[in-house]
């Protein structure tokens, strides 16, 4: 039996996927479970398995091409003797970029690939790392890009990281082995001149005047923002004084704590009393959820953004939010998420504050009613009722919103409700 190999759906949003690398090679032996090829989805690098035991017969996508979900991508024969066959079978199919996505099966998340499954185990280089190695090299402050693996096609697995943090001084031993019959500087001088290859990769010098494609996380961005800009939308700003905020944050900062986490919850915590700011439109109807799930955008290094989700953000203590977010954001920047923690956000915020801007607007994301962009907290000079003058930390934000289901006097009550939690009553985020 032949099977075809299908570019799976990793996300709901995806729709095609570049073959990273392939972890086999044509004419190899498949067993069940084992990591075939490694594909890039729009937020994630996802190590795809096989369902099935036979012979990788022929690679019909090779790495780096890039081809729509639902489109074989190779062929597996169940024995030898059908490989010949496949590859015959393989060499007459249209390229894939060339031809539209068969559906020869209803293509989704967990079932798309026609026998594959995916699980997310990807650094956001180049190289087919084991989740572990990727681990152990973040604790050795391990350079995986410097390594060459030992795994199967040359997959990195632990012992290579472990062995290059453990050899990190030992690698230039050729020729001191022969040194005594030379001075100690002698084998001192091919020492860097082994190390030169480090700094080679520089490339992002001289740009100026070049085209560079974006990567398949950007170009979802601009698929979202498209969709997002046809949303009739409004934006509601509001200052909030953040002293109290502020000084409770320097009191639980030790613990672990997090000031996009506190946020996250304060947020969280004011969605309960404002539900229609928590939903969604939908055909002709207000789609309420039944969670509250918190997506925080976070700009990644090679360009784009991604917006982990603090599931459930109004029950969870500020403690385990804050554990958990590090988690997220450390996930994020090597492309490790899932997708359902990066998809599943029913209100969003973007912190610019950080970056020592005073205010600014998002843009609404797709599939929720709402954005909170915040900006940074800063002293100000403010009178009081009694035109007292005094100084106090505030900090503006805006929400912007979904105009066909929430309404201004909707957005101007939840902001009421947010600051006078912030300002007044900080200490409940604890409990």
């Amino acid at each position: 039996m032949i099977r075809e190999v299908f570019m799976p759906a990793l996300s709901s949003t995806m729709t095609e996927g570049k073959i990273v690398s392939w972890v086999k090679s044509a004419g190899d032996k498949v067993e069940k479970g084992e990591t075939v090829v490694v594909v890039e989805s729009d937020k994630a690098d996802m190590d795809v398995e096989s369902f099935y035991e036979g012979y990788l017969a022929i690679i019909i996508v090779p790495a780096g091409e890039v081809a729509p979900v639902g489109t074989a991508i190779a062929l597996v024969a169940e024995t030898e003797a059908e490989i010949a066959v496949a590859q015959q079978q393989g060499a007459a199919a249209p390229s894939a970029a060339a031809a539209p996505a068969p559906s020869p099966a209803p293509v989704s998340a967990a079932t798309s690939s026609a026998g594959l499954q995916q699980n997310v185990s990807r650094q956001n280089g180049r190289s087919v790392v084991s989740p572990r190695a990727r681990k152990l090299a973040k604790e050795f402050k391990v350079d995986l890009n410097s390594i060459k693996g030992s795994g199967p096609n040359g997959r990195i697995v632990a012992e290579d990281v472990e062995a290059a943090a453990g050899k990190a001084q030992p690698a230039p031993v050729q020729q001191p082995v022969t040194v005594p019959a030379a001075p100690a500087p002698a084998p001192a001088a091919p020492a860097p001149a082994a190390a030169k290859p480090a700094p080679a990769p520089v490339p992002s010098v001289a740009l100026s005047g070049q085209r560079v494609p974006m990567n398949a996380l950007q170009n979802a961005v601009v698929r979202n923002m498209e969709a997002s800009l046809s949303v009739p939308s409004f934006r509601v700003g509001y200052t909030i004084t953040t002293d109290n905020l502020d000084k409770l944050y320097k009191q639980i900062k030790s613990k672990g704590v997090t000031m996009t986490a506190m946020l996250a919850k304060a947020v969280a915590v004011t969605l309960q009393k404002h539900p229609l700011l928590n939903a969604s439109y939908v055909e002709s109807g207000i789609q309420y959820r039944a969670d509250i799930n918190v997506a925080v955008a976070v700009a990644m290094d090679g360009g784009g953004l991604i917006t982990p989700v603090l599931q459930n953000a109004d029950r969870l203590d500020i403690y385990s939010l804050s554990r958990t977010w590090k988690d997220l954001v450390d996930r994020a920047r090597t492309k490790q998420l899932k997708p359902d923690e990066y998809s599943t956000g029913t209100f969003t915020l973007s912190n610019l504050g950080m970056f020592g801007v005073d205010k600014f607007d998002a843009i609404l994301p797709p599939n929720q009613g709402s954005i909170l962009a915040i900006g940074s907290s800063r002293p100000q000079v403010v009178a009081n009722e009694e035109g007292l003058m005094g100084v106090k930390r505030q900090m503006q934000v805006n929400i912007t919103c979904d105009h066909r289901i929430i309404y201004g006097a909707d957005a101007a009550s939840f902001l009421q409700d947010l600051a006078k939690l912030i300002e007044t009553n900080p200490q409940s985020l604890t409990l």
